[in-house]
């Protein structure tokens, strides 16, 4: 089994910065690929930005140069830096860890921007 564990979240003003982190543990194999999803009140989930083990990352366009993925293999640990933070930004934020076709998610903390 796999956990994952995410603390951060929180209240910010528009323009602010907050970082995510998320702990994995259990059954980790060494490939990977570890990310953040988030889901907004009467939308989808979407993908935010994902890294894998080697480091390779995918952000959404829509964070482009606003966020930052990265990740701790040793502390199987993710981190997503937020900066000039948007009030669409606002959602609940999942980690997500994939491993030989299986996904794993975290239960959620809440980002919300005020504008």
């Amino acid at each position: 089994q796999v956990q994952l564990v995410e603390s951060g979240g929180g209240l910010v003003q528009a323009g602010g910065s907050l970082r995510l982190s998320c702990a994995a543990s259990g059954s980790i194999f060494r490939v990977n690929v570890m990310g953040w999803y988030r889901q907004a009140p009467g939308k989808q989930r979407e993908l935010v930005a994902a890294v894998s083990n080697g480091g390779s990352t995918n952000y959404a366009e829509s964070v482009k140069g606003r966020f930052t993925i990265s990740r701790d293999n040793a502390k199987l640990t993710v981190y997503l830096q937020m900066n000039s933070l948007k009030p669409e930004d606002t959602a609940v934020y999942y980690c997500n860890l994939e491993q030989i076709r299986r996904q794993y998610w975290g239960q959620g903390t809440q980002v919300t921007v005020s504008s």
